[in-house]
Protein backbone atom coordinates (compact mmCIF):
# COMPACT_ATOMS: atom_id res chain seq x y z
CA UNK A 1 0.00 0.00 0.00
CA UNK A 2 1.15 3.51 -0.94
CA UNK A 3 2.12 6.07 1.94
CA UNK A 4 0.01 9.31 0.64
CA UNK A 5 2.61 11.50 2.95
CA UNK A 6 5.61 9.65 1.14
CA UNK A 7 4.13 10.65 -2.09
CA UNK A 8 3.48 14.14 -1.21
CA UNK A 9 7.29 14.93 -0.05
CA UNK A 10 8.71 15.96 -3.21
CA UNK A 11 6.40 18.67 -3.89
CA UNK A 12 6.50 19.89 -0.28
CA UNK A 13 10.57 19.79 -0.62
CA UNK A 14 9.71 21.90 -4.20
CA UNK A 15 7.12 23.75 -2.72
CA UNK A 16 9.99 24.83 -0.32
CA UNK A 17 12.43 25.92 -2.17
CA UNK A 18 10.55 27.64 -5.19
CA UNK A 19 8.29 29.59 -2.49
CA UNK A 20 9.28 33.24 -2.29
CA UNK A 21 9.85 33.57 1.77
CA UNK A 22 12.51 32.41 3.55
CA UNK A 23 11.42 28.85 5.73
CA UNK A 24 13.90 27.88 8.94
CA UNK A 25 12.35 25.04 11.00
CA UNK A 26 13.60 23.58 13.76
CA UNK A 27 12.92 20.89 16.04
CA UNK A 28 12.75 21.23 20.32
CA UNK A 29 16.18 21.20 20.68
CA UNK A 30 17.09 24.04 18.27
CA UNK A 31 18.52 21.86 15.63
CA UNK A 32 17.70 23.33 12.15
CA UNK A 33 15.50 20.83 10.11
CA UNK A 34 14.35 23.02 7.24
CA UNK A 35 16.39 25.63 6.25
CA UNK A 36 15.38 27.31 2.04
CA UNK A 37 16.86 29.13 -0.63
CA UNK A 38 15.01 31.92 0.16
CA UNK A 39 16.45 32.16 3.72
CA UNK A 40 19.89 30.88 2.96
CA UNK A 41 20.03 34.47 0.31
CA UNK A 42 18.30 36.71 3.22
CA UNK A 43 20.71 36.06 6.29
CA UNK A 44 23.43 35.16 4.02
CA UNK A 45 23.80 31.68 5.63
CA UNK A 46 24.65 28.35 3.60
CA UNK A 47 22.92 25.15 4.50
CA UNK A 48 27.04 23.77 5.60
CA UNK A 49 26.84 26.91 8.10
CA UNK A 50 23.85 25.36 9.90
CA UNK A 51 23.40 21.48 9.69
CA UNK A 52 24.31 19.86 13.00
CA UNK A 53 24.43 23.60 14.82
CA UNK A 54 21.59 24.52 17.05
CA UNK A 55 19.63 28.33 16.60
CA UNK A 56 21.82 28.86 20.40
CA UNK A 57 24.95 28.52 18.30
CA UNK A 58 24.44 30.38 15.35
CA UNK A 59 23.01 33.09 16.71
CA UNK A 60 24.66 32.95 20.09
CA UNK A 61 26.36 36.52 20.16
CA UNK A 62 23.39 38.37 18.36
CA UNK A 63 22.24 41.08 20.46
CA UNK A 64 18.56 39.95 20.41
CA UNK A 65 17.42 36.77 20.79
CA UNK A 66 16.18 34.38 18.22
CA UNK A 67 12.47 34.28 18.05
CA UNK A 68 12.83 30.89 16.72
CA UNK A 69 13.84 30.17 20.54
CA UNK A 70 10.99 32.32 21.81
CA UNK A 71 8.97 30.39 20.55
CA UNK A 72 10.06 26.96 21.53
CA UNK A 73 10.47 28.23 25.23
CA UNK A 74 6.59 29.94 25.04
CA UNK A 75 5.05 27.65 22.21
CA UNK A 76 3.19 30.45 21.39
CA UNK A 77 3.70 32.33 18.26
CA UNK A 78 4.98 35.55 17.28
CA UNK A 79 3.18 36.77 14.49
CA UNK A 80 4.26 40.46 12.50
CA UNK A 81 7.63 41.07 13.74
CA UNK A 82 9.38 43.83 11.34
CA UNK A 83 13.38 43.27 12.00
CA UNK A 84 16.12 45.58 10.32
CA UNK A 85 19.26 44.26 10.27
CA UNK A 86 22.98 43.25 8.65
CA UNK A 87 22.75 40.05 7.45
CA UNK A 88 26.55 37.73 7.38
CA UNK A 89 27.42 39.49 3.61
CA UNK A 90 27.20 42.45 4.66
CA UNK A 91 23.37 43.63 3.39
CA UNK A 92 21.33 45.59 5.04
CA UNK A 93 18.13 43.58 5.20
CA UNK A 94 14.14 44.39 6.18
CA UNK A 95 11.84 41.70 6.96
CA UNK A 96 8.69 40.54 8.55
CA UNK A 97 8.57 37.34 10.25
CA UNK A 98 5.74 35.02 11.52
CA UNK A 99 7.11 32.10 14.17
CA UNK A 100 4.90 29.61 15.05
CA UNK A 101 5.11 26.66 17.25
CA UNK A 102 4.65 22.71 15.61
CA UNK A 103 2.32 20.28 17.41
CA UNK A 104 2.35 16.64 16.87
CA UNK A 105 -0.47 15.11 18.72
CA UNK A 106 -1.03 18.24 21.16
CA UNK A 107 3.13 17.80 21.65
CA UNK A 108 5.80 20.38 20.58
CA UNK A 109 7.89 18.92 18.49
CA UNK A 110 9.57 22.68 17.05
CA UNK A 111 8.83 25.78 15.82
CA UNK A 112 8.95 27.22 12.19
CA UNK A 113 9.42 30.73 10.73
CA UNK A 114 8.56 32.44 7.81
CA UNK A 115 10.78 35.67 6.76
CA UNK A 116 9.55 37.98 4.09
CA UNK A 117 12.49 40.46 2.60
CA UNK A 118 10.67 43.66 2.34
CA UNK A 119 13.98 45.60 1.71
CA UNK A 120 13.03 46.55 -1.73
CA UNK A 121 9.47 47.72 -0.39
CA UNK A 122 11.41 49.74 2.20
CA UNK A 123 13.72 50.98 -0.49
CA UNK A 124 10.82 52.39 -3.01
CA UNK A 125 10.90 55.66 -1.64
CA UNK A 126 14.07 56.90 -2.01
CA UNK A 127 15.51 58.93 1.25
CA UNK A 128 18.62 60.80 1.66
CA UNK A 129 20.96 59.24 4.37
CA UNK A 130 20.68 60.97 7.74
CA UNK A 131 22.33 58.57 9.68
CA UNK A 132 23.76 61.59 11.81
CA UNK A 133 20.82 63.48 11.84
CA UNK A 134 22.39 66.03 10.24
CA UNK A 135 24.02 66.62 7.10
CA UNK A 136 27.50 64.66 5.89
CA UNK A 137 30.30 66.77 4.54
CA UNK A 138 33.69 65.74 3.90
CA UNK A 139 34.64 68.06 6.72
CA UNK A 140 32.93 65.96 9.51
CA UNK A 141 34.12 62.42 7.86
CA UNK A 142 37.49 61.32 10.80
CA UNK A 143 40.48 60.87 8.29
CA UNK A 144 43.65 60.88 10.42
CA UNK A 145 44.91 58.52 8.27
CA UNK A 146 46.90 59.10 4.99
CA UNK A 147 44.58 56.71 3.05
CA UNK A 148 41.45 58.65 4.05
CA UNK A 149 42.89 61.59 3.51
CA UNK A 150 43.35 61.07 -0.20
CA UNK A 151 39.77 59.45 -0.17
CA UNK A 152 38.52 62.82 1.16
CA UNK A 153 41.09 65.00 -1.07
CA UNK A 154 39.55 62.43 -4.37
CA UNK A 155 36.01 63.19 -3.13
CA UNK A 156 36.65 67.08 -3.47
CA UNK A 157 37.94 66.46 -7.45
CA UNK A 158 35.14 64.01 -8.55
CA UNK A 159 32.67 66.57 -6.72
CA UNK A 160 34.53 69.21 -8.95
CA UNK A 161 34.32 67.75 -12.51
CA UNK A 162 30.42 66.18 -11.89
CA UNK A 163 30.88 63.14 -13.41
CA UNK A 164 29.60 59.50 -12.59
CA UNK A 165 31.57 58.16 -9.53
CA UNK A 166 32.64 54.70 -8.61
CA UNK A 167 33.06 53.93 -4.51
CA UNK A 168 34.98 50.71 -4.07
CA UNK A 169 35.19 49.28 -0.46
CA UNK A 170 34.21 46.06 1.77
CA UNK A 171 31.03 46.65 3.31
CA UNK A 172 30.62 49.03 6.13
CA UNK A 173 33.66 50.71 5.28
CA UNK A 174 31.22 54.25 5.01
CA UNK A 175 30.94 54.52 0.84
CA UNK A 176 27.43 55.73 1.62
CA UNK A 177 29.04 58.31 3.89
CA UNK A 178 31.35 59.32 1.48
CA UNK A 179 28.93 59.08 -0.96
CA UNK A 180 26.95 61.87 0.43
CA UNK A 181 30.10 64.04 1.44
CA UNK A 182 30.87 64.39 -2.21
CA UNK A 183 26.83 65.21 -3.01
CA UNK A 184 27.31 68.19 -0.45
CA UNK A 185 30.57 69.30 -1.96
CA UNK A 186 28.87 69.91 -5.33
CA UNK A 187 29.42 73.35 -6.52
CA UNK A 188 26.43 74.83 -7.58
CA UNK A 189 24.67 72.45 -4.93
CA UNK A 190 22.56 69.78 -6.61
CA UNK A 191 19.02 69.80 -5.17
CA UNK A 192 18.44 66.14 -3.67
CA UNK A 193 20.88 63.40 -2.39
CA UNK A 194 18.48 59.89 -3.61
CA UNK A 195 19.67 56.77 -2.72
CA UNK A 196 18.98 53.88 -4.91
CA UNK A 197 19.82 50.50 -2.89
CA UNK A 198 20.64 47.56 -5.39
CA UNK A 199 19.09 44.16 -4.98
CA UNK A 200 19.59 41.19 -6.82
CA UNK A 201 15.48 40.97 -7.11
CA UNK A 202 14.85 44.45 -7.79
CA UNK A 203 13.16 44.28 -10.59
CA UNK A 204 10.27 46.69 -9.73
CA UNK A 205 12.51 49.06 -7.87
CA UNK A 206 14.37 49.35 -11.14
CA UNK A 207 11.00 50.03 -13.46
CA UNK A 208 10.09 52.90 -10.76
CA UNK A 209 13.49 54.31 -11.00
CA UNK A 210 13.35 54.78 -14.48
CA UNK A 211 9.66 56.30 -14.31
CA UNK A 212 10.81 58.94 -11.55
CA UNK A 213 14.17 59.77 -13.34
CA UNK A 214 12.45 61.40 -16.29
CA UNK A 215 11.24 64.38 -13.09
CA UNK A 216 14.60 64.38 -11.89
CA UNK A 217 17.05 66.66 -12.31
CA UNK A 218 20.14 68.84 -10.80
CA UNK A 219 20.41 65.88 -8.37
CA UNK A 220 22.45 63.42 -6.67
CA UNK A 221 21.46 59.60 -6.96
CA UNK A 222 23.85 57.31 -5.54
CA UNK A 223 23.15 53.48 -7.38
CA UNK A 224 24.50 52.01 -3.64
CA UNK A 225 25.94 48.16 -4.24
CA UNK A 226 25.27 47.74 -8.03
CA UNK A 227 27.22 44.29 -8.27
CA UNK A 228 24.39 43.23 -6.49
CA UNK A 229 22.09 43.57 -9.25
CA UNK A 230 21.87 40.59 -11.72
CA UNK A 231 24.06 41.45 -14.99
CA UNK A 232 20.39 41.85 -16.66
CA UNK A 233 19.13 44.43 -14.42
CA UNK A 234 22.57 45.82 -14.49
CA UNK A 235 22.33 46.66 -18.46
CA UNK A 236 18.84 48.17 -18.10
CA UNK A 237 20.23 50.31 -15.24
CA UNK A 238 23.15 51.31 -17.48
CA UNK A 239 19.99 51.89 -20.28
CA UNK A 240 18.47 54.36 -18.59
CA UNK A 241 21.05 56.06 -17.16
CA UNK A 242 22.47 57.03 -20.91
CA UNK A 243 18.83 57.73 -21.76
CA UNK A 244 18.82 60.49 -19.19
CA UNK A 245 22.11 62.08 -19.75
CA UNK A 246 21.04 65.69 -20.29
CA UNK A 247 19.14 66.27 -17.25
CA UNK A 248 22.11 67.43 -15.31
CA UNK A 249 22.11 64.28 -12.03
CA UNK A 250 25.15 63.44 -10.80
CA UNK A 251 25.89 59.61 -10.60
CA UNK A 252 27.43 57.52 -7.71
CA UNK A 253 27.55 53.83 -7.85
CA UNK A 254 29.37 51.67 -5.11
CA UNK A 255 30.51 47.94 -4.88
CA UNK A 256 31.73 45.39 -2.68
CA UNK A 257 35.16 44.63 -4.06
CA UNK A 258 37.88 44.80 -7.09
CA UNK A 259 35.39 45.33 -9.67
CA UNK A 260 38.24 43.44 -11.87
CA UNK A 261 37.48 40.46 -9.79
CA UNK A 262 33.77 41.24 -10.01
CA UNK A 263 33.73 41.28 -13.70
CA UNK A 264 35.91 37.95 -13.71
CA UNK A 265 32.82 36.00 -11.48
CA UNK A 266 30.16 37.89 -13.76
CA UNK A 267 28.91 39.77 -10.76
CA UNK A 268 29.76 42.94 -12.45
CA UNK A 269 28.78 44.27 -15.83
CA UNK A 270 31.74 45.70 -17.35
CA UNK A 271 29.89 47.91 -19.53
CA UNK A 272 28.37 49.61 -16.45
CA UNK A 273 31.74 49.72 -14.70
CA UNK A 274 33.22 51.43 -17.67
CA UNK A 275 30.62 54.28 -17.57
CA UNK A 276 31.07 55.29 -13.53
CA UNK A 277 34.87 55.17 -13.93
CA UNK A 278 35.47 58.59 -14.44
CA UNK A 279 36.54 58.87 -11.23
CA UNK A 280 37.46 55.80 -8.97
CA UNK A 281 37.82 56.24 -4.98
CA UNK A 282 39.14 52.96 -3.30
CA UNK A 283 38.08 53.51 0.54
CA UNK A 284 40.40 51.16 2.70
CA UNK A 285 38.92 48.84 5.75
CA UNK A 286 39.14 49.99 8.89
CA UNK A 287 41.58 47.44 9.70
CA UNK A 288 44.01 49.23 7.20
CA UNK A 289 43.55 52.67 8.41
CA UNK A 290 43.62 51.86 12.73
CA UNK A 291 44.56 55.37 12.82
CA UNK A 292 41.08 56.44 12.10
CA UNK A 293 39.46 54.27 14.99
CA UNK A 294 40.18 56.18 17.98
CA UNK A 295 39.41 60.06 16.40
CA UNK A 296 36.00 58.19 15.07
CA UNK A 297 35.66 56.98 18.62
CA UNK A 298 36.13 60.74 20.17
CA UNK A 299 33.80 62.05 17.49
CA UNK A 300 31.45 59.74 18.17
CA UNK A 301 30.68 60.14 21.93
CA UNK A 302 31.52 64.47 21.23
CA UNK A 303 28.27 63.90 19.29
CA UNK A 304 26.60 61.58 21.54
CA UNK A 305 27.00 64.49 24.37
CA UNK A 306 25.67 66.81 22.06
CA UNK A 307 22.60 64.41 21.43
CA UNK A 308 21.86 62.32 25.23
CA UNK A 309 24.72 64.63 27.32
CA UNK A 310 27.18 61.13 27.40
CA UNK A 311 29.52 61.90 29.51
CA UNK A 312 32.78 59.79 28.33
CA UNK A 313 36.08 61.70 28.57
CA UNK A 314 38.41 58.96 28.79
CA UNK A 315 39.57 55.71 27.35
CA UNK A 316 41.19 52.77 29.03
CA UNK A 317 44.70 51.75 27.40
CA UNK A 318 42.85 48.14 27.45
CA UNK A 319 40.25 49.77 25.68
CA UNK A 320 42.35 51.92 23.14
CA UNK A 321 44.56 48.60 22.84
CA UNK A 322 41.46 45.96 21.78
CA UNK A 323 39.90 48.46 19.25
CA UNK A 324 43.00 48.93 17.50
CA UNK A 325 44.32 45.32 17.40
CA UNK A 326 40.37 43.86 16.28
CA UNK A 327 40.26 43.20 12.34
CA UNK A 328 36.68 44.86 12.44
CA UNK A 329 35.65 42.97 9.74
CA UNK A 330 32.38 45.17 9.52
CA UNK A 331 34.46 47.87 9.17
CA UNK A 332 33.24 51.17 10.11
CA UNK A 333 29.54 50.39 10.60
CA UNK A 334 30.38 47.63 13.02
CA UNK A 335 32.31 49.62 15.22
CA UNK A 336 29.73 52.16 15.25
CA UNK A 337 26.79 49.71 16.12
CA UNK A 338 29.25 48.41 19.25
CA UNK A 339 29.76 52.24 20.32
CA UNK A 340 25.44 52.29 19.95
CA UNK A 341 25.57 49.38 21.99
CA UNK A 342 28.18 50.81 24.32
CA UNK A 343 26.23 54.17 24.41
CA UNK A 344 22.75 52.58 25.61
CA UNK A 345 24.27 51.04 28.52
CA UNK A 346 25.85 54.45 29.97
CA UNK A 347 24.73 56.18 33.08
CA UNK A 348 27.50 58.52 34.64
CA UNK A 349 30.62 56.84 33.60
CA UNK A 350 33.84 59.22 32.44
CA UNK A 351 35.86 56.29 31.68
CA UNK A 352 35.32 53.60 29.09
CA UNK A 353 36.75 50.64 31.17
CA UNK A 354 37.08 47.14 29.19
CA UNK A 355 34.35 45.83 31.33
CA UNK A 356 31.75 48.08 30.07
CA UNK A 357 32.22 46.43 26.62
CA UNK A 358 29.99 44.13 25.09
CA UNK A 359 30.55 40.37 26.21
CA UNK A 360 30.39 39.44 23.02
CA UNK A 361 32.76 41.82 21.62
CA UNK A 362 35.07 40.92 24.80
CA UNK A 363 34.81 37.51 23.31
CA UNK A 364 36.12 38.17 20.17
CA UNK A 365 39.63 40.32 21.19
CA UNK A 366 40.81 38.31 23.83
CA UNK A 367 41.30 35.00 25.08
CA UNK A 368 38.90 36.35 27.74
CA UNK A 369 41.25 38.42 29.46
CA UNK A 370 43.20 41.97 27.97
CA UNK A 371 45.09 40.58 25.00
CA UNK A 372 45.34 36.58 24.65
CA UNK A 373 45.88 35.92 28.68
CA UNK A 374 46.86 32.28 29.18
CA UNK A 375 44.98 30.18 31.81
CA UNK A 376 47.32 30.86 34.57
CA UNK A 377 47.28 34.45 34.13
CA UNK A 378 43.87 34.36 35.77
CA UNK A 379 45.20 33.99 38.77
CA UNK A 380 46.89 37.55 39.15
CA UNK A 381 45.13 40.48 37.37
CA UNK A 382 47.17 44.06 36.87
CA UNK A 383 45.38 45.92 39.82
CA UNK A 384 45.78 42.77 42.81
CA UNK A 385 47.54 40.21 43.90
CA UNK A 386 45.13 37.71 43.81
CA UNK A 387 41.30 37.55 41.96
CA UNK A 388 38.85 37.21 44.21
CA UNK A 389 37.79 32.73 43.81
CA UNK A 390 34.55 34.04 42.14
CA UNK A 391 36.25 36.15 39.62
CA UNK A 392 38.81 33.41 39.04
CA UNK A 393 36.42 30.96 38.42
CA UNK A 394 34.31 33.02 36.21
CA UNK A 395 36.57 33.51 34.22
CA UNK A 396 38.48 30.35 34.21
CA UNK A 397 35.01 29.30 32.83
CA UNK A 398 34.77 31.25 30.26
CA UNK A 399 38.21 30.93 28.99
CA UNK A 400 38.32 27.25 28.86
CA UNK A 401 34.62 27.01 27.45
CA UNK A 402 35.51 29.46 24.56
CA UNK A 403 38.79 27.48 23.74
CA UNK A 404 36.81 23.82 23.36
CA UNK A 405 34.56 25.84 20.96
CA UNK A 406 37.55 26.89 18.78
CA UNK A 407 39.18 23.76 19.07
CA UNK A 408 36.17 22.36 17.41
CA UNK A 409 35.53 25.32 15.11
CA UNK A 410 32.22 26.26 17.02
CA UNK A 411 30.54 23.06 16.54
CA UNK A 412 28.31 22.10 20.06
CA UNK A 413 27.71 18.96 19.36
CA UNK A 414 31.57 17.91 19.33
CA UNK A 415 32.55 20.46 22.17
CA UNK A 416 29.81 19.60 24.38
CA UNK A 417 31.13 15.90 24.27
CA UNK A 418 34.92 16.66 25.07
CA UNK A 419 33.69 18.37 27.94
CA UNK A 420 32.08 15.60 29.41
CA UNK A 421 28.37 17.72 29.42
CA UNK A 422 24.96 17.27 27.64
CA UNK A 423 24.60 19.76 24.79
CA UNK A 424 22.00 21.32 26.43
CA UNK A 425 23.98 22.26 29.24
CA UNK A 426 26.58 23.85 27.19
CA UNK A 427 24.29 26.20 25.29
CA UNK A 428 22.62 27.32 28.85
CA UNK A 429 26.35 28.46 29.93
CA UNK A 430 26.63 30.14 26.38
CA UNK A 431 23.20 31.93 26.96
CA UNK A 432 25.22 33.06 30.89
CA UNK A 433 28.14 33.77 29.09
CA UNK A 434 26.37 36.04 26.64
CA UNK A 435 24.23 37.90 29.37
CA UNK A 436 27.69 38.41 31.03
CA UNK A 437 27.16 36.06 34.29
CA UNK A 438 28.55 32.72 34.60
CA UNK A 439 26.41 30.03 36.64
Amino acid sequence: MKDPLKELLPFYKFATEQVSVGIHAVDIFGKTIIYNEQMKEIEGLNSVDVVDRSIVELFQFEQQESTLLKVLHSEKPILRVKQTYWNRNGQEITTINDTYPVFNKEKLIGAIEFSRDITTLERLIYQPLKRYNEAITLSTITAASKMMKDVKERSIKAAHVRMPVLLIGEAGTGKDLIAEAIHHQLSPPNEQFISLYCHSSDTHLIDKFQKELIHLSNCTIFCERIDLLSIDLQNKLLHILNANSENHNVYIASIGQDPIDLISQNQLSKELYYYFTTVTINIPPLRDRTEDILPFIHDYFNRYLNLYGSTIQEIDEDVVEAFVTYEWPGNLKELELLLDEISSMLTTERILKFDMLPLHFKLKVQDFNETSKKAQDFIVSSDKDLLPLDEYLREAEVYYLQKALDKYDGNITKAAEALGMSRQNLQYRLRKMKNGSTP
